[in-house]
């Protein structure tokens, strides 16, 4: 189901999975070039069934993604508890607003310094899922820089990493998350290979039972 929401006068879809009433509300944070109809998404969506669950499709632009995510996870708190799940740059963005609004998040493979790593990215890209173009610049690598959490409260996070991430040096996210609940495998990739044998875990670390 497709729900659309209006931030600052422009209209965006959110991929919104609800189905029992409960006051509690997951929200799945995609990672750069990514969309809330990704196939982590679907398998979250699918393992948490029980619950209420968000994948929005957020703008490329940091500001306006950070924007769309501040305004629903606001929404949300007024009735209930808000959850975070984000992968790559997505976990960089869940750490952020962890911090912000003081609730917990699951980060996946999280980006820790993505003002260096998307820098290869400089110039047209093309979106994984929908294959629209967008113009990534050094105004949005600039941006990226506000969201930084220098020193996280370890309380707030579930970190999971695979030692086979092939676009991130998985060390950086061990070490910046050294002092939080973590999950550190061989092998795997980016995207974590088998992250539904997690959701039980996820469950335990928000709560959720």
């Amino acid at each position: 189901e497709l729900l659309k929401i209006s931030i600052k006068k422009k209209s965006y879809l959110v991929h919104r999975y609800l189905t029992k009433k409960r006051k509690k509300m997951i929200i799945y944070i995609h990672g750069f070039g990514g969309s809330g109809a990704s196939s982590k998404a679907a398998i979250f969506k699918n393992e948490l069934e029980e619950h209420k669950f968000i994948a929005p499709s957020l703008s490329y632009v940091p500001e306006l993604a950070m924007d769309t995510l501040k305004e629903l996870i606001s929404s949300f708190m007024r009735y209930e508890k808000v959850y975070l799940i984000g992968s790559s740059l997505g976990g960089y963005y869940a750490t952020y607003l962890a911090d912000y609004f003081n609730i917990p998040a699951v980060v996946i493979n999280p980006s820790i310094n993505p003002k260096d790593t998307l820098r290869q990215y400089l110039g047209q890209n093309t979106n994984f899922y929908d294959n629209s173009l967008y113009e990534w610049n050094e105004k949005h690598i600039e941006t990226l820089k506000k969201y930084e959490v220098k020193k996280i409260k370890p309380q707030l996070y579930f970190s999971l990493s695979q030692k086979g991430d092939e676009l991130l040096n998985y060390m950086e996210g061990v070490i910046k998350y050294k002092d939080t609940k973590s999950i550190i495998e061989n092998n795997g990739s980016h995207r974590f290979d088998g992250i539904e044998r997690h959701i039980k875990t996820i469950i335990d670390f928000f709560k959720l039972e």
